[in-house]
């Protein structure tokens, strides 16, 4: 449990800088659905503002109980989620064409956003167990297994862009744990020959028209592309200062589509400007370098595994988005961790974040 000495090693300029962007999300969720028609605060503010409470608590439940102890869980803490997403897969609800969430009464819940914790989690307690990752068939089906089954399943829902997501998890733990450089160019290598099977049957049509409308957005400027365009419209209109807070045009007459969501980025730059996107970048710059210094700190290869593996998977979903709102990545339902609306993504980075908190005051214990 908690040890009142354990206190003075919670880092708290990187929790200061968690509540910040907290509050940018809210203060930009706010911004995109305001409606000067309409009197009070529209409903996504107040579901996304309890989610980011019960984000916090969470934080705070993980922090209380020592990293290793939830590590001897990991079992029982993976089989749940595959079985949490197998049911969303298969019974949950469905939106957009897709079955990701699971109707908790009171809100959806979407279990695919915690997979990125649990594989870090799992990847690393199987990994602190040797001195340079896999050497075995059975260290290497164990690690297939981890990585591939909710893989699969978040693949089926369909989510690829969120199953996408554990890749960076998995490769940075590998690196990391001192995976000899020929079997990372052998991973590489397959990657890059399995592209065009993928192409071809791994993907659906939909799937292929957004890469295609990357490429060239204005082949298709009313259909596939058209996100694309208004995404690099609405940053560039921002200018130096932005256009001032509520005064959006792109996200405020609804030429940028699920602007609260996976372009809430977009509307920050339209709004607050360079002078904002500077200081939004500069605080996920600063919780990176600080979340891949409690992995330095860490007193053990659990902990310095687990921290890499949370901060590779919250490093890729931040500059993926930033890039896809720039126009600089194809369009994935990918959200913003803490600006994006989205209960379920704010809950599963702040409870990782408790868990990178948890490592960095523990490493001067037993």
């Amino acid at each position: 449990m908690l040890e009142q000495r354990l206190y003075r090693h919670i880092d708290w300029p990187l929790l200061l800088a968690l509540l910040i962007l907290c509050v940018i999300g809210l203060t930009m969720i706010y911004s995109t659905t305001y409606d000067p028609l309409e009197v009070g605060v529209s409903p996504l503010v107040f579901t996304q503002a309890c989610a980011l409470l019960i984000g916090m608590l969470g934080l705070g439940a993980v922090i209380w109980v020592d990293y290793r102890w939830v590590a001897d869980s990991v079992p029982t803490i993976f089989v749940g989620l595959v079985a949490a997403v197998g049911y969303a897969l298969w019974f949950g609800t469905s939106g957009g064409g897709a079955n990701r969430w699971i109707n908790l009464g009171i809100f959806n819940l979407q279990p695919s956003e915690f997979a990125r914790t649990v594989v870090a989690l799992a990847l690393a307690a199987l990994f602190s167990q040797w001195q340079r990752g896999p050497q075995t068939v059975m260290g290497w089906l164990w690690t297939g297994l981890i990585i591939g089954l909710p893989f699969m399943l978040i693949a089926q829902q369909p989510d690829l862009g969120t199953a996408v997501t554990l890749l960076p998890v998995a490769f940075a733990i590998l690196v990391f744990a001192g995976l000899p450089l020929r079997y990372v160019s052998i991973l590489v290598a397959v990657g890059i020959m399995i592209t065009p099977v993928a192409w071809t049957y791994g993907l659906e049509d939909y799937q292929r028209q957004r890469i295609a409308s990357f490429l060239n957005p204005e082949q298709d400027a009313r259909g596939a592309g058209y996100q694309q365009i208004q995404a690099r419209i609405t940053v560039g209109s921002g200018g130096a200062l932005g256009k001032g807070f509520l005064e959006g045009t792109q996200s405020r007459y609804n030429f940028l589509p699920v602007a609260h969501n996976d372009f809430i980025f977009s509307v920050l730059a339209e709004e607050l400007g360079f002078l904002g996107v500077v200081v939004t970048l500069s605080l996920y710059l600063f919780v990176i370098l600080r979340g891949l210094d409690a992995a330095r700190l860490a007193k053990d290869r659990l902990g310095r595994y687990l921290v890499v593996g949370i901060m590779a998977g919250f490093s890729f979903q931040v500059i993926y988005n930033v890039a896809m709102s720039a126009g600089l990545a194809p369009v994935k339902g990918l959200t913003l961790p803490l600006l994006s609306y989205g209960g379920s993504s704010a809950i599963a980075t702040l409870v990782a974040f408790g868990l990178v908190l948890n490592v960095r005051m523990r490493r001067f214990t037993n």
